[in-house]
């Protein structure tokens, strides 16, 4: 699978554009020449990779929470895109736990709200909703899952994603289905990459704890997560959303998984201790003390359905994904122009991929 001159003058409406995905896919579509309209809330990080890769063009860029409605309505009637990627999300474990009630309304409801306004927005042929592998109903097996595997999920975050897939299914089988209008969803797993600085995940907390040279603290050292650079999925999901375009006659799925290749699945642990000797760091984790909360111990997905529908297939091993996420941060420490950094990374995986 290889990226062509499709998006180049494509209307694309984004959302969730100053989050650690959302930046790497705004950067991304303005490489690809789209043009992109985007609403998000600020960023919520410092720093923050939104900033990190600026200037960006504030036109066509709104500060906006998708549980506004009206406010949503009114972009979509004023832009009247093609294509619409909906990435924005509460995306963590533990604050779906301290604040259950926003990760539901932000995803559920955001979600509801996105689609209602595509619902009066004739011009929208493209539906790109963005969830997680964490849809899934897990018996922990460590059986990769397949898209028509059965919907599930414990903790809220979960929960609420296993709900955004329902509403989806809701709004393509109730109001989409007389209309030219592909609407589907996909799910990655743990991404890693350059520019994250999001609070309880391993690489950020693992370049905070280097940076004050201090050991990581790890809650689940054995937990084993289907590891990825940022720039994979996204990959995926440029292409799904060309196909779904421009293949419009073509009987395509609902859902694709985008995961890494099974060998590159490995624990926390692991994880952590490639990165320290990417570092050149030894140490560098301890169990963290105390109970923690819940999470899945195993959680792996079957990506076969991607290549069948859309060639697709991961790029890059598990140690190039450290490499490559150890020289992001590398060079952000040494002062490096990190707009100019990141297109570099897109245009090396753009040649990997081609």
């Amino acid at each position: 699978m290889g990226l062509t001159n499709f998006w180049k003058g494509r209307q694309v409406f984004l959302t969730g554009h100053t989050g650690f995905k959302g930046s790497w896919l705004s950067l991304w579509l303005e490489r690809l020449g789209a043009a992109v309209t985007a609403v998000s809330l600020a960023p919520e990080t410092g720093p923050s990779l939104y900033r990190k890769l600026a200037p960006w063009d504030d036109r066509r860029h709104h500060i906006v929470d998708i549980r506004d409605a009206a406010a949503l309505l009114a972009i979509f009637k004023g832009f009247e895109p093609e294509i619409v990627i909906h990435m924005a999300a509460q995306a963590l474990v533990r604050r779906s736990y301290e604040n259950p009630a926003e990760t539901f309304s932000t995803n559920v409801m955001g979600t509801a709200n996105i689609l209602d306004a595509i619902r009066h927005t004739p011009s929208v042929k493209t539906v790109l909703v963005i969830t997680s592998d964490k849809v899934y109903a897990n018996n922990g097996s460590g059986i990769p899952f397949v898209e028509t595997d059965t919907l599930g999920g414990k903790d809220p975050y979960s929960n609420s994603k296993a709900c955004t897939e329902l509403v989806c299914q809701s709004y393509r089988d109730s109001f989409f289905k007389g209309r030219d209008l592909r609407l589907a969803t996909v799910r990655a797993g743990n991404v890693i990459g350059g520019g994250d600085w999001s609070r309880d995940r391993l690489i950020p907390d693992f370049i905070r704890a280097f940076e004050g040279g201090e050991p990581i603290m790890l809650r689940y050292p054995e937990a084993i997560r289907p590891w990825q650079h940022v720039l994979e999925p996204l990959g995926g999901y440029l292409g799904f959303a060309e196909v779904l375009t421009e293949e419009r006659g073509k009987n395509l799925p609902d859902a694709l998984n985008f995961g890494p290749n099974p060998e590159s699945f490995a624990t926390v642990s692991e994880l952590a201790e490639a990165l320290g000797r990417a570092h050149d760091v030894e140490n560098v984790w301890r169990l963290a003390p105390g109970e923690h909360l819940p999470e899945a111990p195993a959680l792996t997905l079957s990506s076969a359905l991607a290549f069948d529908t859309i060639g697709w297939r991961p790029r890059l091993s598990l140690q190039q994904t450290i490499d490559w996420t150890a020289a992001w941060y590398k060079a952000n420490r040494e002062g490096e122009d990190m707009r100019a950094f990141s297109l570099g990374q897109i245009a090396a995986y753009e040649e990997a991929v081609s």
